[in-house]
């Protein structure tokens, strides 16, 4: 078995870690499946695609290459901007859509459908002005660098690996040290004790939704700096954010990204094993047999 296949599950594990936070925080808050949040992601390395184009554009120099890395200080500066929009487009698409089914008591399998809804329209639109055509933040050419043990990586998949770590981090302390952090877990718990309580539920429905844009977003980048960006990614890695979600255990941000390396890894070695083309049937197995065997998921409670 070829050693590379454990670095490319890694670095594909940190972007399905990073979508499957975002969807685990939804879902522990919102309490439905949102469908539409692998759209976020495709829309997030988008915005980052326009931004550091025009960036690029009017100051030539930022789009020099960093040291080692494949793309210079405009896909920094793009990214933030790029967050920022990503957010603002996931609160639009809350107060059109789930805000009003929320306010109207929809129940879970109206704001499911809702989400799929959602999703096609937001793919749609970017294949309609972007057109199917896969694009890249950079067409410079990397050369991975030994790592030992027949394991070679480039600068740009250490990068996207320690971003993803740093960010888990980072959202972890946010939730368990922070003023916010303990509003979202007792939304989270119980949204009707927590508004009595004197929790701003709605605050914190918005800051969960900016979270997860906010990551989507990342994700995105990443995807699209080692891999390509193209309309249909998001989707693409639908199925593996949600099997990483609940591998994890709701709730769970730790879980969410071990269980995203896991998927990760379970997709990479598959490639090696039986090939290819059975690469997306991983995450499926691997979510059912996670129902079946222990629905909690890792770092899950019992309920």
């Amino acid at each position: 078995m070829n050693p590379q296949a454990l670095m490319d599950g890694l670095v594909a594990g940190s972007m399905i870690g990073l979508g499957a936070v975002g969807v685990t925080l939804t879902y522990s808050i919102l309490r439905f499946a949102n469908f539409a949040h692998g759209e976020f992601i495709s829309w997030g390395a988008y915005f980052a695609l326009v931004v550091a184009g025009a960036l690029g554009m009017l100051f030539g120099g930022l789009a020099t290459p960093i040291g080692p890395f494949s793309f210079g200080w405009a896909l920094v500066l793009a990214t933030l901007v790029a967050v920022a929009l990503n957010g603002g487009l996931a609160l639009l698409v809350d107060a059109l859509l789930f805000g009003r089914l929320r306010s109207s008591r929809s129940s879970v399998i109206i704001m499911v459908m809702a989400s799929f809804g959602a999703a096609l329209t937001l793919r749609s639109l970017l294949e309609f002005i972007f057109t199917s055509q896969p694009l890249y933040f950079s067409k410079a050419l990397q050369i991975a660098m030994p790592l030992g043990f027949g394991i070679r990586a480039t600068p740009d998949q250490l990068l996207s690996l320690g971003v993803a770590a740093a960010l888990v981090v980072a959202v972890h302390l946010l939730l368990s040290r922070t003023a916010i952090g303990r509003a979202m877990r007792a939304v989270s718990e119980n949204p009707q004790l927590a508004g009595v309580a004197g929790v701003e539920v709605r605050r914190v429905v918005r800051i969960v939704w900016l979270l997860g844009a906010a990551l989507a977003c990342i994700a995105g980048v990443s995807a699209g700096l080692i891999v390509q960006i193209r309309p249909q990614m998001g989707h693409d890695l639908l199925l593996p954010l949600f099997a990483a979600a609940i591998l994890g255990g709701i709730g769970s941000v730790p879980g969410a990204m071990v269980a995203g390396l896991v998927v990760g890894l379970a997709e990479a070695f598959a490639v090696q094993l039986v090939g290819a083309e059975w690469r997306a049937a991983i995450a499926f197995v691997i979510l059912v047999l996670v129902l079946l065997l222990r629905p909690q998921g890792l770092f899950g409670r019992v309920e």
